[in-house]
């Protein structure tokens, strides 16, 4: 349990020291993405007006079908690819990555990767 608690100390400091430098502004937005044990969560987020413009995860009802039976990297590359293409929607095209403190590999890059496949760039 301790092991646990010192972990999450060292994302928490690294989400602080990252969330620091970037800021998500009604041109840009910032994709905040976290990740549990079996879920992922991404969502575009404009931090000057503080309004979360889309948001997608694994839950998605959407998605959720088509996500069964794969592996969770697919599933998270299947997430940022809808989640792209909701913000597309939104006329968003660009956006600040915020990897929220986790390490940039596994789910978090599958996600990065799938949203930038889809056309959104960072």
């Amino acid at each position: 349990m301790v092991a646990h608690n010192l972990r999450l100390e060292a994302r928490l400091r690294r989400q602080a020291r990252v969330r620091k430098k970037v800021r998500g502004t009604p041109q840009r937005p910032r994709l905040c993405v976290f990740r549990s044990a079996v879920h992922i969560y991404a969502q575009i987020i404009d931090d000057k007006n503080g309004v979360t413009l889309v948001a997608l995860s694994t839950l998605n009802k959407d998605l959720k079908e088509s996500l069964k039976g794969l592996k969770k990297t697919d599933q998270a590359r299947r997430v940022g690819k809808a989640l792209a293409e909701a913000g597309k929607e939104k006329g968003i095209n660009e956006v600040v990555f915020d990897r929220n403190g986790f390490l940039y590999h596994g789910r978090v890059k599958a996600l990065s990767e799938g949203a930038r496949e889809a056309g959104l760039q960072f």
